[in-house]
């Protein structure tokens, strides 16, 4: 199994596929799962699949189990033996490692299906990096049943053998805007012939700061990022419009509610001050991902068990679209020592092999923990 597993992350490594084009990581999954004797669901998806693994020994809890396929569009640095084959793809955030370490546990269940009762359900999702895959997978309807989710990230800050658990939010609430500023435009030499949507937006970008550190919880974790300005396009020409978009990240429902109010109050007032027009594109991405204390409690447990050290897991303003999956029902989310010198989303980022089967071996025991019903 070990062998197998590190043969099918160093496949997907070299053939990384950006989201919602994932169909040669699809197909290469589907034949592993069928080789296995793996039934896989007709699901509509347009990428990705959801396998079925259903115990022998009856009916019992239905969980599910998730991993990302889905690769960045970063040009890889590594000079691993199995680089990218795909210009500009790389699997720098390592779904390839969550695919292979989620088919390792899918695989051990089905092989010990006669020891268990209930139903496992084996996602493996597209789009996680462009927040759409884990949208497309609830619209199926067929993971509504499940009752529980299981799933991990790699983690560069712990090595291989360790794992980070941590009750509560642990990855934050994405959502992201846009503000079109419209003035009047005008010669550059005579200013007071026109509106001038740069200095307007120049205090926006100013204000919006002051949301994080004036309106929110000096203790709560959040910020606001303004990462793209645009206006004008020469030098003697004051433009009709200007341009910003961003992020806003946290952890709690209520400061994501408190700092979308709060940015739309700011645009509005600085738009009157300024004598322009804002309009305000605001998109809701996925909420945080918030573990269940239960399932922490047994995690460590379990990775215990299995030999891994459990770790405090630290919290993030990064997102993921797993916190979906976790609405209306119990989720765990750890991250997984990788090691490696270099984050997450750059072009020399690796992950360490050896950590690969322990993490399926902790998946496959974590499912048949909780289809015992420990938590």
């Amino acid at each position: 199994m070990e062998s197998k597993l590190t043969e099918l992350l160093e496949w997907l490594h070299q053939h990384p596929e950006t989201g919602l084009e994932e169909h040669e990581t699809t197909e290469k999954l589907r034949q592993v799962l069928q080789t296995h004797g793996v039934e896989v669901l007709d699901s509509g998806l347009p990428t990705g699949l959801i396998a079925v693994i259903r115990g022998e020994r009856g009916d019992g809890r239905i969980i599910g189990l998730r991993a990302d396929i889905d690769a960045l569009p970063v040009q890889e640095d590594t000079g691993l033996s199995y680089a990218s084959l795909n210009a500009g793809k790389m699997h720098a955030c390592g779904h390839d490692f969550h695919a292979a370490s989620v088919m390792g546990a899918a695989l051990m269940l089905h092989e010990r299906r006669g020891e268990w009762g209930g139903t496992v359900k084996v996602v493996f999702q597209p789009a996680e990096e462009i927040d759409a895959g884990g949208r497309l997978v609830m619209e199926t309807g067929l993971v509504d049943d499940c009752e529980l989710f299981l799933a991990g990230h790699t983690y560069a800050g712990f090595e291989a053998g360790v794992m980070g658990i941590k009750e509560g939010p642990v990855m934050a609430a994405i959502d992201r805007f846009s503000v079109t500023v419209t003035g009047k435009g005008c010669h550059a030499a005579h200013p007071h012939k026109g509106i001038d949507p740069i200095p307007a937006l120049s205090a926006m970008v100013q204000s919006v700061q002051s949301i994080v550190s004036r309106s929110m919880d000096p203790f709560a974790p959040g910020l606001v990022s303004v990462t793209h300005l645009e206006a004008g396009n020469t030098w003697n020409v004051i433009p009709e419009t200007a341009f910003m978009e961003g992020t806003v990240r946290t952890l709690d429902a209520q400061d994501r509610q408190l700092a979308e109010k709060r940015f739309r109050e700011i645009i509005a007032g600085t738009a009157a001050a300024y004598g322009v027009t804002a309009g305000i594109d605001w998109h809701h991405g996925s909420p945080a991902v918030v573990n269940d204390p239960a399932l922490c409690v047994l995690a460590r447990k379990v990775a215990q068990r299995c030999g891994i050290t459990p770790a405090v897991q630290e919290n993030t303003l990064g997102a993921e679209d797993f916190s979906l999956y976790g609405q209306g029902r119990p989720a765990l989310f750890v991250r997984v020592g990788t090691g490696g010198q270099w984050p997450a989303h750059h072009p020399r980022f690796t992950v360490d092999p050896a950590a690969l089967y322990p993490t399926a071996v902790f998946f496959a025991e974590m499912a048949l923990a909780c289809l015992r019903g420990e938590a």
